[in-house]
């Protein structure tokens, strides 16, 4: 009606008869606004004479569900509500809930300022699958975020310790080239100090929040969404983590190293759309420190009767020499350095969790074999078997002989495990379990025998002498060639 001369024309480019479109502009309304309401039901509402009652149970409750409610009303008055009518109930409620229920929970979009503050959080990776060398890698992902820019970063971890928490945050920032402002995590025991401590975080994360020039933040209890922002990151990375192995065609990887490269080009390339927002972030950031800070706990424990130390709420073994001897055990994310007098004397891999143990026989055999009697009762006795087939061959010895003899039996190949190499007597084992020969501490030894001597000799490697010679003759074509 707006561009057209006459109302024939404007209704023809319209789409609708001239009568229709003479009485639409007549009435000034537009057809959508001509529409009757729909005030009437189609059918009997089945709920009307309890509807009162239910109403006044969500009033008083309103975490009630649908089918909890319709469930009561089918064990109250069995054969009057049939099963196909729930989905009426749960319209009514909904209905409800929208114009009588209770006001939900809002949340505000917030504005960012470049450089402001970073935010992260540990995730679970176990779910996609991932294995490596045919073993499924349970892990996790230390995961950090800058909100203003969305780059992110992370490092695989296994537990969410504050050596994890320490190791991931100084390797974001070194990656990063500075320092944000601030950062905020949820509430993790092994930063943030429990419900009315005086102290906001934990001493450790304190100093590591200094050391950085850091402002700690943390969110309130059980409000994860006011860390929406690396929450949400969580779900988008493994989504891209999942994509990413579909696209290799493989879920495993040879070694640990290359599952970790992998994910440092997936947040590469992740990245790449990001940089002119991190270029603003980047401008804006302090600098990083002369040096990183130490990402390790350190306590200072004496050596038990037993041989074991108890470091990071577990037990592990150490060279019996060194009983009764004060030891400093560093804790880091995943493994435990063992220092006696300023010197490293042994490397653990760290146990996760509380009230685990790892003994190590070689710490102890000597005297074991000397106390044959006290391995059948051992607390620790199943760390002695290194390999299923150490097992094996215990319970078959076990079945043939008594309990001190079996033990004897036992700890001599365990011994010789720890003289010659258990990688060669888990092997003899394997031969003489497979061929159905006894199994003593005299055969593992001329099996490892037998196998040292047919093993191929090595091929003699002659390398011919260098003409010299060769040289002259390509100075010579130089001369020519000028």
């Amino acid at each position: 009606m707006q561009t057209e001369k006459t109302k024939e024309l404007a209704a023809d480019k319209a789409g609708m008869d001239a009568k229709t479109a003479r009485k639409y502009v007549n009435l000034g309304k537009l057809p959508s606004e001509m529409l009757p309401l729909r005030t009437w039901r189609t059918r009997e509402d089945p709920f009307t004479e309890v509807w009162e009652e239910l109403r006044g149970m969500l009033a008083e409750c309103s975490g009630f569900e649908a089918k909890t409610l319709f469930e009561f009303l089918q064990r109250r008055s069995p054969g009057t509500f049939s099963d196909g009518q729930l989905r009426t109930l749960q319209r009514k409620i909904k209905r409800w809930r929208a114009l009588e229920g209770p006001a939900q929970e809002v949340f505000f979009p917030q504005i960012y300022q470049p450089g402001e503050f970073c935010a992260s959080d540990f995730t679970h990776m176990t779910d996609l699958n991932v294995t490596v060398c045919g073993d499924r890698f349970e892990h996790m992902v230390y995961h950090l975020v800058l909100p203003y820019s969305n780059w992110e970063t992370g490092t695989v971890c296994f537990s969410e310790s504050f050596e994890s928490l320490s190791e991931g945050l100084q390797n974001a920032l070194w990656e990063l080239g500075g320092v944000p402002g601030a950062h905020r995590s949820d509430r993790l025991t092994a930063a943030v100090q429990k419900t009315g401590s005086p102290e906001e975080f934990t001493a450790r994360f304190s100093a590591l929040l200094r050391h950085y020039g850091m402002e700690g933040r943390k969110i309130n209890a059980n409000r994860p969404n006011e860390n929406g922002d690396v929450e949400q990151r969580h779900h988008r990375l493994k989504r891209a983590v999942e994509q990413a192995l579909l696209l290799r065609g493989s879920r495993n990887f040879h070694l640990r190293a290359e599952y970790e490269t992998f994910l440092r080009m997936l947040f590469r390339r992740m990245n790449s759309s990001r940089s002119a927002r991190l270029k603003e972030e980047l401008s804006l950031l302090h600098p990083l420190p002369l040096r990183r800070l130490d990402a390790c706990k350190r306590e200072r424990v004496r050596v038990g009767p037993s041989s074991t130390i108890r470091a990071g709420h577990n037990t592990y073994s150490v060279h019996s020499r060194m009983m009764g001897e004060m030891v400093e055990a560093r804790l880091h994310a995943e493994e435990i350095m063992i220092y006696y007098g300023g010197n490293l004397v042994d490397t653990l891999p760290r146990l996760i969790g509380r009230g685990g143990h790892r003994i190590e026989y070689r710490h102890i055999i000597e005297w074991l074999v000397r106390k044959p009697g006290a391995f059948e009762n051992y607390r620790y006795r199943e760390d002695l078997f290194p390999t299923h087939r150490f097992r094996v061959a215990y319970d078959q010895m076990r079945g043939a002989l008594s309990a001190i003899g079996s033990s004897k039996a036992y700890l001599a190949i365990l011994e010789l495990a720890a003289r010659e190499g258990e990688g060669g007597v888990d092997r003899a084992l394997e031969r003489l379990l497979a061929e159905g020969e006894a199994i003593t501490a005299e055969s593992v030894s001329g099996e490892l025998a037998r196998t040292n001597t047919t093993t191929a000799s090595v091929r003699e490697v002659v390398i011919a002498p260098v003409d010299l010679s060769v040289y002259d003759g390509l100075l010579e074509s130089a001369e020519v060639a000028a």
